[in-house]
């Protein structure tokens, strides 16, 4: 059951070690149930309800998954206040995303505006992850950061634009970044 999986995940990784009580508390756990019942609406093609119940988890979470999202297993929002997951948003599994996180587009273009978050990455509070791009595995975005361009597996960007520590983007084209 998705439940336990999810409250195990946030068991384990909440540095708070929070007991089952805590855990079933986490607005992070009740918007991603919440969002699973609205993807799966919206996948069936009852889009108005699965819009409205979306609607009706940001209400209740503070947090905002459109319903047409697509989020892999045990995805851990922590203190997930302010954050927001457009459409084409992908995400893998074990994901890490704090609060003030936006998976945002950068285009009104119809297909693929928003990121790709592949497995085990990390946002950081306040960081914003625009376009089709993607954050690779075990990538880390830091806190307040705005990544816009793809960051590789195992790279941890940070700054504006993003970019790996200690890097200036302008003196070195191989970075990818700016």
């Amino acid at each position: 059951m998705e439940l336990i999986e999810l409250g195990r995940a946030i068991r384990e990784r909440d540095p708070a070690r929070p007991s089952w009580t805590e855990v079933l508390t986490y607005p992070g756990l009740h918007a991603v149930l919440w969002h699973r019942a609205a993807n799966w609406l919206w996948r069936r093609g009852f889009r108005g309800t699965g819009r409205a119940l979306s609607h009706l988890s940001r209400f209740l979470t503070g947090i905002e998954i459109h319903p047409g999202a697509t989020i892999g297993r045990r995805l851990f929002i922590d203190h997930g206040m302010g954050v927001v997951i457009g459409e084409t948003a992908e995400i893998g599994d074990d994901v890490l995303i704090y609060h003030g996180v936006t998976l945002g587009g950068l285009s009104l273009k119809p297909g693929k505006r928003h990121p790709t978050v592949l497995d085990r990455a990390q946002i950081g509070a306040g960081a914003h992850v625009l376009g089709p791009i993607t954050v690779g595995v075990e990538a880390r975005v830091g806190a307040h950061s705005v990544a816009t361009r793809d960051v590789p597996d195992h790279t941890t960007v940070v700054g504006i634009p993003a970019r790996p520590p200690g890097r200036d983007c302008e003196d070195d084209p191989s970075v990818g970044y700016g």
